[in-house]
């Protein structure tokens, strides 16, 4: 049980925070960059965004201390440096973990006290080393109620070691973000939204990903905004993080600038739902947004299709049908995100956009 002393510090620790980022932030127009996609940094058009997401810091199993490979190792060392460049007030951020991460060595990392300090401690110092302007958590996803419980803990630490800090180097406090699942509860677990809402800067809402043609055996937007049949949508994921009590400005919609080949049954039956036997491209038919322009341009006579209804695009030509997001829906999808008052969006990643349309769209439709 923790001393009066020791609670009193934490309550203080808090309050001094809230003087510091009372304002709250600015709008969030923000992008992850993920070295495997072979896409320099350097090649960032960082004028389009306020934070890029730097991807991704290890949590070594044994120490449980984040950690940089070295082969991302120079990259990420330059990576502030190299943004800059071209928008010398984005603010970058390192993301942790990711959806390849061994979801195990989380939970037990914020299972105990001693290897939580050793998470939070090594983040801060990487953080400060490398030159980012804060920390990223991409935990997916929390498998138990205990699970959920000890990241609400967790987080509680972060924020007070965050600014215990800030106030001993006399630099300002780094920001605290978390990749959470698009709803606020996953797999029937609740997310521990009063901590998030105390702790974190904002929360990236992943809204993608809901349908994919290695599992659905039909053809469907893996990112739709609407859906008034199923629970499976953004704006029901958004309306679920606030009916929970987590804050409009506490949120950040996702977007994804990739999209899913399926693999028609039957070339004349191309609709939304139409039957698939599977992927229509390697990698479980993920395409970038890049790929999928190429595919439309050197494809004559492929059919192009905006749902307003729903919000996705999709394309078909012969027995390949592809969902994703152009820029109708990147539009449609950042106003709703800026009349429901969110704090902003962010895409998922910024490697494979084409010619920076997607980008530029979303930055327009933000607006001032």
């Amino acid at each position: 049980m923790a001393s009066s002393k020791k609670t009193f510090l934490i309550f203080s620790v808090f309050y001094l925070l809230q003087l510091q980022y009372c304002a709250g932030q600015n709008a969030v127009n923000g992008v992850y960059w993920f070295l495997d996609s072979g896409f320099p940094a350097s090649n960032i058009n960082s004028s389009l965004f306020t934070h890029i997401f730097c991807a991704f810091a290890d949590l070594d199993s044994q120490t449980k201390q984040v950690t940089i490979s070295s082969a991302n190792n120079a990259s990420f060392y330059q990576f502030t440096t190299t943004v800059q460049l071209k928008n010398p007030s984005v603010k970058t951020l390192l993301s942790i973990g990711g959806g390849s991460s061994n979801r195990t060595v989380f939970s037990q990392m914020a299972s105990q006290s001693s290897s939580r300090k050793s998470f939070i401690d090594s983040s801060i110092r990487l953080a400060r080393a490398y030159g980012f302007f804060g920390l990223d958590l991409d935990w997916e996803y929390p498998q138990t109620t205990s699970d959920m419980t000890n990241l609400g803990t967790l987080l509680t630490e972060w924020r007070a070691a965050v600014a215990t800090e800030a106030q001993s180097s006399g630099k300002a406090a780094l920001l605290l973000t978390a990749a959470f699942y698009y709803a606020a509860s996953v797999n029937g677990l609740n997310y521990p939204v009063s901590s998030i809402n105390q702790s974190l800067d904002w929360v990236n809402a992943m809204a993608y990903d809901f349908y994919d043609p290695s599992w659905y055996r039909y053809t469907n937007s893996h990112s739709m905004l609407y859906d008034s049949t199923t629970q499976v949508s953004g704006s029901y994921g958004i309306n679920s993080w606030i009916q929970a009590g987590l804050g409009a400005k506490k949120l950040v919609l996702g977007m994804p600038f990739y999209g899913y080949a399926w693999r028609l049954t039957n070339a004349n039956n191309h609709g939304m739902l139409a039957p698939s036997t599977g992927p229509a491209a390697p990698d479980g038919g993920a395409m970038g947004y890049n790929q999928i322009k190429s595919f439309i341009a050197s494809n004559g006579g492929t059919m192009v299709v905006y749902n307003s209804t729903i919000v996705t695009n999709y394309c078909y030509s012969g027995t390949t049908w592809i969902g994703y997001d152009d820029t109708q829906s990147v539009a449609a999808k950042v106003s709703y995100a800026k009349q429901k008052g969110l704090l902003g969006y962010f895409a998922w990643h910024v490697g494979v956009d084409s010619n920076w349309a997607l980008s530029k769209q979303a930055k327009q439709s933000w607006g001032a």
